[in-house]
C-alpha cells in the first residue's frame, strides 16, 4: 500500500532510517573489529541487525568501511585527549599524555591491525593527523623548554613515541606485559629516549 505521508515527510523518515543504519553498523565494526581483525562482513551486518545488501548500500567495501570506522575511532580518541592536561612541566604533561593516549591503543589495537591490511599507508598516516600533532606540539614545547633533547629531530622523537605505545600494545597482547604495567614501562622508557644528553658528549647538534 502506497505511503500516504507527504513526500517530505517520507524523505526524512528514509534519511533517518539510513542515519541509524549507518550508526549501528560503525558501531558493530568498531566492537567486531576489536574482537578479531579479521571478521567478516555478513558477521558485522548481523551484529548491526541489518542484511549485508543494506550494509554494502552505505560502504561499497570492506575496505570504506574500515576506513569509517578508523576516522571515528580516531575522532573519538582526540576529544579524549582534548582532556587531557598538557601544560606545565613537559615531562609530566607526556606522562599525562601517555596514559590516555595508550588506553586508546590498547583498545583499539586490532582496528589498527584491519586498517594495515585494507588501507594504504599514507591514508592511515593522514587520519592520525590531530593525535601526531597532538604529541608533537609537546614534543616540541619540551625541547625549546630544554627539557627534551633537541640533537635528534623532532618528528623522530614522535615517531618513537607513538612506535613505542604500539609495540606495548602488542607485547601486551602477546602477554609479555601487562596493561596496568604498559603506561609506567612506556613513560620511563621514553623520558629515557627524550632526556637531553650531557654536555660535551659530542651530541651538541640542534634540530628544530
Amino acid at each position: 500500500m502506497p505511503s500516504s505521508d507527504p513526500p517530505n515527510t517520507a524523505s526524512k523518515r528514509q534519511r533517518a532510517d539510513a542515519r541509524r543504519n549507518v550508526a549501528a553498523i560503525l558501531d558493530a565494526a568498531t566492537d567486531c573489529l576489536a574482537r578479531d581483525p579479521e571478521v567478516s562482513i555478513a558477521d558485522i551486518a548481523a551484529a548491526a541487525g541489518v542484511g549485508r545488501i543494506t550494509l554494502y548500500g552505505h560502504f561499497k567495501t570492506r575496505a570504506e568501511l574500515i576506513d569509517a570506522v578508523v576516522v571515528r575511532t580516531i575522532e573519538h580518541a582526540d576529544a579524549i585527549l582534548v582532556t587531557t592536561e598538557t601544560g606545565g612541566d613537559p615531562s609530566d604533561a607526556l606522562a599525562r599524555l601517555v596514559a590516555s593516549s595508550w588506553q586508546i591503543v590498547h583498545q583499539f589495537r586490532n582496528i589498527l591491525l584491519a586498517a594495515h591490511r585494507e588501507l594504504p599507508a599514507e591514508r592511515i598516516r593522514g587520519v592520525h593527523d590531530p593525535i601526531m600533532r597532538r604529541v608533537q606540539a609537546l614534543i616540541g614545547r619540551g625541547q625549546q623548554a630544554g627539557a627534551f633533547r633537541r640533537d635528534l629531530p623532532k618528528q623522530w622523537l614522535v615517531t618513537t613515541a607513538i612506535s613505542l605505545m604500539h609495540a606495548a600494545a602488542e607485547d601486551t597482547a602477546a602477554g609479555r606485559i601487562t596493561a596496568d604495567d604498559a603506561p609506567r614501562l612506556i613513560t620511563a622508557t621514553l623520558l629515557a629516549a627524550l632526556t637531553p644528553p650531557a654536555e660535551g658528549d659530542g651530541s651538541d647538534r640542534s634540530f628544530q
